[in-house]
């Protein structure tokens, strides 16, 4: 993979998981009755990018088995969202808090290779993974507050982690060796 398509890959992830948590955003009754499809997805696609992100590019990329690391956990986790309807249900918070969580720890420690490669703007990179880990903390210290509140939060986390994925396509250039 040459670094045009893997940040494109990247970027398109980005965008994707933007766009569905701007429809969690704008209609939460809607979201609610499909959160699992639209969380499942949006993981889905997100976890696959990272896997083949990182097989493309492994050795071009510094940090590189996070992207793998991540790709798998997103992936094994959204099939396990789309495959079991009733378990879903039940336990979407304490998917989507896991999600968040290890998705967030694996950006900020990405973002450290990118502080050591003098990429300017790194602090952008953890910042967002700091957010995305804080924010699965706290959903998984209340996860059953408010159904509707779920639909907010899932569109809010949602945009960004699409930020953080157009983020990561956009300073991805940078870390090909």
């Amino acid at each position: 993979m040459n670094k045009t398509l893997s940040r494109v890959l990247l970027v398109i992830a980005g965008v994707l998981l933007v766009i569905a948590g701007i429809v969690c955003l704008r209609n939460p009754d809607v979201a609610l009755g499909s959160m699992s499809l639209i969380l499942g997805f949006a993981m889905l696609f997100s976890g696959i990018v990272d896997i083949l992100v990182f097989a493309w590019a492994h050795n071009y990329i510094a940090g590189s088995g996070w992207f793998l690391l991540d790709g798998i956990v997103t992936v094994l986790l959204s099939l396990f969202v789309l495959c079991n309807d009733l378990f879903t249900a039940i336990a979407l918070p304490f998917i989507f808090s896991m999600w968040l969580l290890f998705s967030g720890i694996a950006k900020f420690v990405n973002s450290f290779d990118l502080q050591r490669l003098g990429v300017r703007g790194w602090g952008w990179f953890t910042a967002l993974g700091v957010m995305l880990a804080a924010a699965g903390f706290l959903s998984l210290l209340s996860p059953m507050t408010s159904i509707l509140a779920m639909a907010v939060i899932v569109g809010v986390l949602l945009v960004i982690q699409g930020i953080a994925f157009i983020v990561r396509g956009c300073f991805s250039s940078r870390l090909w060796q």
